[in-house]
């Protein structure tokens, strides 16, 4: 049995996070699904749209992860969430590419619902799955885009499996060993959320990602919440 868990020392700094988990087993992920696509261009537009003359780190959206990266240290600027990542690239005329109807199916309800979602293989994951604090030793990892692993920093939020960080600075940067790829069939996706965003909307982005990947990709898909109240979840079938 794998878990997902969020440690009680996360929930000590960030009392008030919340984290929707698609889990989808038997899926398929290969190729293009173009209502999905569709659905992306027009969530591109619609960003440009809302973020016409509004400065994207003032967005009630993204002002707080720029607040909980600089509590565990990491700079904002250097490093964006996730979430601000995406925005400002769109912001820039980028189109997001394709990578897999998995990929186009979270970055779609990314931008529509202006938060940060990622997504795991779950078959190259090893042993639990943890959101945590780094601690003075972790493993290097290999993160997606770079040459070279390289250790995560002492006291910045992390995904990590028995192997190592499966994900840096929380949202920042995924690693390479399990990215969804065309091939994956088992898979868990996280939207996550900081004050003011809270249960009910977090909910309904993971009702809408679930029932996405469903129609994109088959399988079985179920949804769950990750609350102080509630630190974890099975991500098995």
């Amino acid at each position: 049995m794998t878990i997902l868990r969020v440690t009680a020392e996360i929930f000590a700094r960030f009392p008030e996070a919340v984290l929707g988990v698609v889990i989808a087993h038997g899926v398929e992920s290969s190729g293009e699904d173009a209502g999905v696509l569709q659905q992306l261009r027009e969530e591109e537009d619609r960003i440009r749209g809302r973020f016409a003359g509004m400065q994207v780190s003032e967005h009630p959206h993204i002002a707080p992860w720029r607040e909980a990266y600089r509590a565990f240290g990491a700079k904002p600027k250097d490093y964006p969430s996730s979430i601000e990542n995406l925005v400002r690239r769109v912001l820039k005329g980028w189109t997001i590419p394709h990578i897999n109807a998995l990929v186009d199916a979270y970055n779609t309800v990314s931008l529509r619902w202006v938060l940060p979602v990622g997504g795991e293989d779950l078959e190259a994951i090893r042993g639990d799955v943890l959101l945590t604090f780094a601690g003075p030793a972790e493993a290097p990892v290999r993160l997606l885009g770079e040459p070279e692993p390289r250790a995560p920093r002492d006291g910045e939020v992390i995904y990590k499996d028995d192997t190592g960080a499966i994900c840096r600075r929380w949202n920042w940067k995924e690693a390479d060993r399990t990215k969804l790829t065309e091939g994956t069939r088992h898979a868990f996706l996280i939207i996550e959320g900081l004050p003011p965003v809270g249960r009910h909307l977090i909910e309904t982005a993971a009702g809408d990602l679930a029932e996405l990947v469903r129609a994109s990709c088959g399988g079985q898909i179920r949804t769950a919440l990750i609350d102080r109240e509630h630190p974890q979840v099975e991500l098995d079938g």
